[in-house]
């Protein structure tokens, strides 16, 4: 009787120790971000709103806009409103250095928080539109979406890193 118990012990001792690994290796694995294209992700957008009105911005653009140097961005889209009466506007910058995702963040933030005050009084529609917007980060890419369809296009945005 005293070896069955002696074996169940060490039985039930290994088992706690692999179940313990296990749940210790799964736990510690971190959750890779998934790479997904621009192009792809620009298919997604355009497929949850219209940006045909929208004009599609270049490197200069985007150093104009959020003065972010193109060397430092792998790749991006980005959409701008037709006009300056309009705050309509979507980012998402593929950042090549992890290190300066936040540095990236905050230009995109500042641009933002002009427009933000430009439009406040300027045209009060246009403001809350503003006020929705999303910007957040996801990996590598810096995402910004202000539009009236802005729960679409993130949701969108959302099921490509899936």
């Amino acid at each position: 009787m005293s070896n069955v118990r002696k074996n169940f012990k060490k039985t039930l001792l290994v088992l706690f120790t692999l179940i313990f690994s296990s749940s210790v290796l799964l736990a510690c694995s971190k959750e890779t971000k998934k790479d997904v294209s621009i192009s792809e992700l620009g298919q997604k957008i355009s497929k949850s709103t219209d940006v045909s009105k929208m004009k599609q911005g270049d490197d200069s653009k985007l150093k104009k806009l959020y003065k972010i140097d193109p060397s430092e961005v792998e790749e991006f889209i980005l959409y701008t409103a037709p006009s300056n009466i309009k705050a309509d506007e979507i980012a998402v910058i593929k950042v090549k250095d992890s290190s300066k995702v936040k540095e990236v963040k905050e230009k995109v933030e500042k641009r933002l928080n002009k427009q933000t005050a430009s439009f406040k009084d300027y045209i009060p529609e246009e403001y809350a539109v503003l006020e929705k917007h999303v910007l957040k980060e996801n990996g590598n890419y810096v995402i910004l979406v202000v539009s009236k369809d802005v729960d679409k296009i993130e949701k969108a945005i959302d099921e490509s890193f899936k």
